[in-house]
Order: C-alpha cells, then sequence, then structure tokens
C-alpha cells in the first residue's frame, strides 16, 4: 500500500456475505483453481444488438479516440469463466489486501490481478477478447495497466431487503398499469450507484459478475451533448458492455431486487502510441497505491514518448539524408506536442501527501485531446473495424 500516511486506508471488516453462485451447480467434479483461461471454452461471444454512435448522442465523431459511443450488452464469458473470476476475485487475500472504499462506493476491490488472480490477469491480456472489444471500440486497444485489470464494484444486500424491493416493484407496475402510466414508471429508480462522472480512461469494459434474474434497473445512464440522458440496459451474468468513458458524462443507475451485484471493469486506451491518450488519474488516485499506479502510468506514458521520438528522429534523418530543407514548422510542432504530453503526465503525478485517500470526484471534466504525429509509421496499429 501507498506509503505516506494520508493514503493509509482504514482496516476493513471481512467480507460477511457468501458469492450467490454457487459453484457446485454449475461445475462438475473438476477443480477450478486447475484450470487456465482458454479462450476456446470459457469465451461465448456473441455479437452486441446494435453499437451507440457518438453521433447518436449529440457528440462530434472525432470527440475521442473512436466514433463509438457504447455498446448494447452482449455474451461475453462462460459461466466457469465467470465463477473463476468470482472465486479470484472474492479470495480472503484480495479482500485483505485490496479492498478500497471512498464517497462513492463503500467496496472496491483494486490492483490484484498481477499478484492475486492469474486467470483473471490472462483473460484480459488474450488476443482474443482484445480483439473483441477492439472491434466492438472501433480502435485497437490494449488493457490501460495492469493495475486497473478487473477493478471490481461490490453491492450486497440481506435477502429480505431484496425480497421487499421486489415486492414493491410489482405494487408499482400494477399501480402503473391500473393508472395507464400517468404517475410514471416508479419502478425506474433513477437513484444512481455512482453520481455523474467520467472516467479516467478512454474505454472501459464493464462485465456482470451477478446473477440478475431477479434483478430490476441497473442501467448505465449516459448524457447526450444537448443535455438529455440515454440509458443502455444493464448486463447479464458473463454478458458486457463496452463504452468511451473518459468523454462521455454517465452514471450507473440502482438494481433492485437482487442480493448482489458484482461488476468486473477493466480500462483499455489505444494500443497505438500515435493515438492521442488522454487518460488521467482524477478519480483513481484516492483509491489506489499510488507507488505503484505512478509506476505504472510512468512507464507506459513514457514508452509511448519513447516511441514517438524515435519514430520522428527516423524521419528527420532520412529527410536530412534525402538532401530535403529541415521542415522546421514541423519539427517545433512536434516538440510543442510532446511537450504538452509530458506536462500533462506530470499534472497527473500529484505528490502522495496531497491526496486525501477515499475522495473521489463526482465529475471528472476532459480535457482536449493530445496531439499526435502526423505520420504513422506502418508497423504501428491500424484502427479495427466498427462491429
Amino acid at each position: 500500500m501507498a506509503s505516506a500516511s494520508v493514503m493509509t486506508q482504514p482496516a476493513m471488516p471481512k467480507a460477511t456475505f457468501q458469492p450467490i453462485i454457487q459453484k457446485q451447480t454449475i461445475l462438475s467434479k473438476r477443480k477450478l483453481q486447475d484450470i487456465s483461461f482458454d479462450p476456446a471454452e470459457h469465451l461465448t461471444y456473441e455479437q452486441p444488438e446494435g453499437v451507440i454512435m457518438m453521433k447518436d448522442i449529440g457528440y462530434k465523431d472525432d470527440t475521442g479516440v473512436s466514433p463509438v459511443a457504447a455498446s448494447q450488452p452482449f455474451r461475453l464469458f462462460s459461466t466457469e469463466c465467470v465463477q473463476k473470476f468470482r472465486e479470484e476475485v472474492l479470495s480472503d487475500q484480495v479482500m485483505q489486501s485490496c479492498l478500497y472504499k471512498s464517497n462513492l462506493a463503500a467496496c472496491q476491490l483494486r490492483g490484484y490481478a498481477t499478484k492475486y488472480a492469474p486467470f483473471t490477469y490472462d483473460a484480459w491480456h488474450n488476443p482474443d477478447v482484445l480483439s473483441i472489444v477492439s472491434k466492438i471500440a472501433g480502435v485497437d486497444l490494449i488493457p490501460n495497466m495492469n493495475y486497473e485489470i478487473g477493478h471490481i464494484n461490490i453491492s450486497v444486500k440481506s435477502e429480505k431487503q431484496a425480497l421487499d424491493e421486489r415486492a414493491a416493484v410489482e405494487r408499482e407496475r400494477k399501480s402503473y398499469a391500473e393508472d395507464e402510466g400517468i404517475a410514471g414508471c416508479p419502478w425506474e429508480d433513477d437513484k444512481p450507484v455512482v453520481g455523474w462522472h467520467t472516467d479516467s480512461y478512454p474505454f472501459v469494459c464493464v462485465t456482470m459478475l451477478s446473477d440478475c434474474t431477479n434483478m430490476v434497473g441497473g442501467e448505465t445512464a449516459m448524457r447526450t451533448g444537448d443535455g438529455d440522458v440515454m440509458k443502455v440496459r444493464g448486463p447479464q451474468m458473463g454478458c458486457a458492455v463496452v463504452m468511451q468513458g473518459r468523454y462521455i458524462t454517465h452514471q450507473a443507475l440502482r438494481a433492485l431486487g437482487a442480493q448482489e451485484r458484482i461488476t468486473m471493469v477493466t480500462s483499455f486506451r489505444p494500443r497505438s502510441p500515435f493515438l492521442a491518450d488522454d487518460s488521467v488519474l482524477t478519480t483513481v488516485r484516492p483509491i489506489s497505491d499510488l507507488s505503484v499506479v505512478y509506476y505504472e502510468y510512468g512507464c507506459y506514458r513514457l514508452e509511448m514518448l519513447e516511441e514517438r521520438v524515435r519514430f520522428q528522429l527516423k524521419l528527420l534523418r532520412e529527410a536530412h539524408t534525402a538532401g530535403k530543407k529541415t521542415d522546421t514548422k514541423a519539427l517545433k510542432r512536434f516538440l510543442g506536442e510532446q511537450v504538452d504530453f509530458m506536462q500533462r503526465t506530470n499534472r497527473e503525478i500529484v505528490q502522495d501527501e496531497d491526496v486525501v485517500a477515499g475522495k473521489q470526484p463526482e465529475l471528472d471534466i476532459p480535457d482536449a485531446k493530445i496531439p499526435s504525429p502526423s505520420v504513422e509509421p506502418d508497423r504501428s496499429s491500424k484502427r479495427a473495424k466498427r462491429a
């Protein structure tokens, strides 16, 4: 954990809830601890019914890194795969060492994948999984940082609370039918799990790890360019939603009638260092081991800069060897863009003592896109086709 005293997390009680999905009902005698992620066995991908484009919600296509805003929920992982995710993320080691709480969420699990969850780590680095997420997103993506693989949000209720909610929903539905909808739809609870916000990273893939059979609500609400709200329905167990959350103000609405709601959120950025990376640490600093996050963030940002500089140096040398005049304006433009890139990176590395543990901002306004070199090398990854 972070060494600064302000980042020391208070002692958290051991989780008292039991997983709702019982492994003996879905598995034979095979032991889950002996399995590795196998896309042939653990992927059950079905194309989403549709994809919402940025222009569909009132934004320009070039607002972010892709013209895609969000997908409809789609099936991604098998039941056994979900159970293995659950075994890893709900283990005593993860609950004791990687649990965070904040003003926005009471129970979050972060930074566990590399050390405690090899199956989860391998799943989100698997080329087949990355290909699916990239195709839907409309741009070639990779996990933003290992620390952000499989961020977990947990909400748990007692059986009585869940039954009472379902009974209340049925009463409201009956009343709604009787008055022909004049009073509105009270069971569509618009109270959010998390307030309006934008994500710290360009894209996220949100995967449901709970049985949603009796769940009502749980949609993601997106604010459109003209201030209206559009809802994307919540996914079922093993299903996922891909969203360009860095550029769209959104919130997760409450789910009623279910004892638990466990979602896994993995963050992504463009694979190519020559595409814009608007990643920030605004929402994650207060709920992270700063030493690890700053290390991973610093490494990949410097690697991006290294690739850009190497390519620009190659162009500069080739032009000079060919007897061409140095393009002063282009060189200065490139250098200015990289200075801006490093200044933005530097602003995200906030001194440990200035970070208040557990204090997440409810609304993070995205900065302008980071410029990239005008010419991309042949070896760089190309944008994937949209689903």
